[in-house]
């Protein structure tokens, strides 16, 4: 009884509730305008067949397209209305200034750093393939000589976040899309805490949406109060408003310009498996170390200039280019995407793997939700020869999502990709590998809200010395995990099968 009477006195009841009897009266204000004068009735008609044609024709996935496009034609009159208000991947008025500026001022500081873009990698196909696209969309440069240390669980990556926290002498940035108060934040609040106090610049974001059942509203007042310079992403509002759906999912955690992490570890204990939330909770993370951390920096510090009064330089985080006392092998890419653009570049980096993997190509992700084109360029890879895995959770956190995931199984082992639940819980990792040589380890997932909506980030590497510590991993995931027939997906209950496809629909909007 205390939690239903918590939850009714919750943020999130208030603005669930509020968006709900919006949309319902919005509904009826429309219906009954609809009826009682006809003239404004086809003229939503005429709106709802204006924005189907918007929506035929605009760059975007043919999901998506065919989601919106029964919706409108279900509701000629009302359709047009909730496209306008949903359709559309619109954020802030405020926020996209702030974003193009934001843009503005890394093109011109990564223009004058592009000194391994003018080396020739025409010997490396897939090398020479990743700097173009990289550089093509978003201005990300290739860093060489860079430390890479594979984390295949969030216990190791937590444990390394202490040892390195600690170290901290001028700041420490962080970005995560969830923050909840246990075992793990409480330890790095106190570190945050001590550093603040020595005088380290110590900054934080943390998206609303992702936190805002674990934390309070006042709760960046809070942190504030005590040193650590706190914005909350992207409010939420009990508002109409697609910008609602556009989070902030990186996860960031850079230190003093010379390491920074990235991966699908948020701060909660279910990530460290102190608390057990279905099943053992595997998640995977890199640290990097060298020149590449400074697009980790700049990268948050884009995300902050988002939200701050005052703008903040990049150069003064920034570390001097300097020769590396010992050469580590390879090249790396860090990455970052925005819903503002229309890069996809998390996407595009999956594309590429795909396409350019000439043995196997194989992930992991929380959530399949894929697109024609993902579909496509995994058969395409099939039928060059290429060994295509994808690793998903065997207990899911969302059912519903999960039943969606489901649904993609039968076509995608039809095609010939192996597909394998993580048996021992949940995988939470976003992390590809093609060829015993390159890697890709982030935010992103194979669905559509990673790819269009949020804000995501991730490095890819290349012949660098962690590939052999991501390929054992991988092995020792593929142990544990459940390979599935197509015979088990043949089983399934035509009630069952029905209502995956019907999810499967809606799947740009879960």
């Amino acid at each position: 009884m205390n939690k239903i009477i918590k939850f009714l006195k919750s943020k999130t009841f208030y603005i669930a509730s509020a968006l709900l009897i919006q949309l319902i009266a919005l509904f009826l204000l429309v219906t009954y305008f609809s009826q009682r004068f006809v003239g404004i009735y086809y003229i939503l008609v005429l709106l709802s067949w204006i924005v189907s044609l918007r929506v035929i024709n605009r760059e975007s996935d043919t999901s998506s397209k065919m989601l919106w496009i029964l919706l409108i034609m279900s509701l000629p009159f009302f359709g047009g209305l909730v496209y306008l208000l949903f359709g559309e991947r619109k954020i802030p008025k405020a926020l996209m200034i702030q974003d193009r500026q934001a843009y503005s001022d890394y093109k011109i500081y990564a223009t004058r750093n592009i000194e391994l873009m003018n080396e020739s990698h025409e010997d490396d196909y897939v090398l020479d393939k990743m700097v173009s696209m990289a550089w093509s969309n978003g201005f990300f440069p290739v860093y060489k000589n860079c430390k890479t240390i594979y984390f295949p669980s969030g216990e190791e990556q937590y444990k390394m976040f202490i040892e390195e926290l600690v170290k901290a002498k001028d700041f420490i940035f962080m970005e995560f899309f969830i923050i909840n108060k246990g075992v793990m934040w409480n330890t790095i609040l106190q570190i945050l805490l001590d550093k603040a106090s020595e005088g380290v610049d110590v900054r934080l974001i943390y998206d609303d949406a992702g936190s805002i059942t674990y934390l309070d509203p006042d709760y960046p007042d809070w942190l504030n109060a005590r040193g650590i310079k706190t914005h909350l992403f992207n409010p939420m509002k009990p508002q109409l408003a697609m910008q609602m759906n556009n989070r902030d999912h990186r996860k960031i955690l850079v230190i003093d310009g010379k390491v920074a992490f990235t991966g699908g570890c948020n701060i909660s204990d279910e990530y460290i498996n102190t608390k057990k939330r279905f099943g053992y909770w595997k998640d995977m993370g890199i640290m990097i170390s060298g020149e590449a951390v400074e697009m980790f920096t700049i990268s948050f510090l884009q995300i902050w200039n988002y939200q701050a009064e005052t703008n903040t330089p990049y150069e003064e985080f920034l570390l001097p280019h300097k020769k590396t006392k010992i050469p580590y092998n390879g090249y790396v890419i860090p990455f970052s995407d925005s819903p503002t653009d229309e890069n996809d570049t998390g996407k595009l980096m999956h594309l590429n793997m795909i396409n350019c993997a000439q043995d196997y190509f194989w992930i992991t992700t929380p959530y399949l939700i894929l697109d024609q084109e993902m579909i496509s360029a995994l058969t395409l890879a099939i039928s060059n020869g290429v060994d295509v895995r994808i690793v998903v959770p065997g207990i899911p956190d969302k059912k519903m999502v999960y039943e969606v995931t489901k649904a993609n199984f039968d076509i995608l082992i039809k095609k010939g990709v192996k597909i394998y639940e993580y048996t021992p819980g949940f995988i939470h990792g976003k992390v590809a590998l093609a060829d015993d040589r390159s890697a890709l380890v982030g935010t992103v997932n194979m669905d559509f809200r990673s790819y269009y909506l949020h804000y995501e980030c991730g490095v890819w590497v290349h012949d660098v010395d962690c590939i052999k510590d991501i390929k054992e991993d991988f092995e020792e995931i593929f142990k544990a995990s459940h390979l599935v027939t197509l015979e088990e997906c043949m089983k399934t209950n035509f009630i069952v099968r029905t209502y995956r496809n019907v999810l499967k629909v809606f799947s740009p909007i879960l």
